[in-house]
């Protein structure tokens, strides 16, 4: 295929994945802000009263990044998995893989589709939180970098899963075991210098933490964690789970009978 007929079939893709999720977007953008929503009233308004401030910050806005970027994660994710198993589900899929369109075209079309979504549920939810307090911004071009990349690496976790997924029960595994924890562990609510030293070090291990870190720094210039070590581990693990995406595609693993 030339590059213009490549262009055409990623902008066809992504046309698709933003119809599908804007059409029913009672379904996939206003759960996720009312979700929010009542985080910031539970956790800011009634529980982050009687904790005060956190680094000088008051915990209504310390929340903020975090819910923010949680919100960004789980989107992005759900996206691409819903979608593409449903592609996989109904097997339109095959048409795809039976074209002529590379199979870098077809990750980067699905991963883009739930980057759009994940950044426009992430803006809802940060405007939504100007009803509760006025967060700062320090580093504008980091938000939109740990935005944007974090988008990309839970698109690519949510293709994977879905490429994987035999049923439709498969698609919600990972994220009520696995990443709904790792989300709630990864320093939404709290600061890691707040626990115990041996705690602090297993919170180490968990990649959200430097997402949601490096991404509240860019708010208020505060890190428990080294933001450039969360930006190296970003991009490494977009690399790492992009190879491995298109080698599943180029065998076909899950999606030929």
């Amino acid at each position: 295929m030339t590059s213009q007929e490549n262009y055409v079939a990623y902008q066809t893709i992504i046309r698709k994945e933003v119809v599908r999720f804007m059409r029913i977007w009672t379904q996939t953008l206003l759960p996720p802000v009312i979700t929010q929503t009542l985080y910031f009233i539970i956790f800011g308004k009634f529980i982050g009263s009687q904790i005060g401030g956190i680094n000088g910050i008051s915990y209504m806005s310390f929340i903020v990044p975090g819910l923010v970027m949680m919100a960004i994660i789980n989107n992005s994710f759900a996206n691409v998995v819903s979608s593409f198993f449903g592609a996989k589900f109904q097997r339109s899929v095959e048409e795809l893989l039976v074209s002529s369109t590379p199979h870098w075209i077809i990750l980067a079309g699905y991963v883009s589709g739930g980057v759009l979504r994940g950044v426009v549920v992430g803006t809802l939810v940060f405007i939504v939180s100007f009803f509760f307090t006025v967060p700062h911004i320090y580093h504008p071009f980091l938000i939109i970098v740990f935005m944007v990349l974090t988008s990309i690496l839970f698109s690519l976790g949510g293709f994977i899963n879905a490429i994987f997924a035999k049923k439709f029960d498969d698609v919600a595994i990972f994220p009520t075991f696995i990443l709904t924890p790792l989300s709630y562990l990864g320093g939404v609510f709290y600061s890691i210098h707040s626990l115990p030293e041996v705690w602090q070090n297993l919170s180490k291990l968990n990649p959200i933490l430097y997402m949601i870190n490096g991404f509240r720094y860019g708010f208020y210039g505060i890190s428990d964690v080294n933001v450039s070590v969360s930006i190296l581990i970003l991009i490494t693990l977009i690399i790492i789970l992009a190879v491995y995406s298109l080698d599943l595609l180029k065998k076909g693993t899950g999606l030929r009978s």
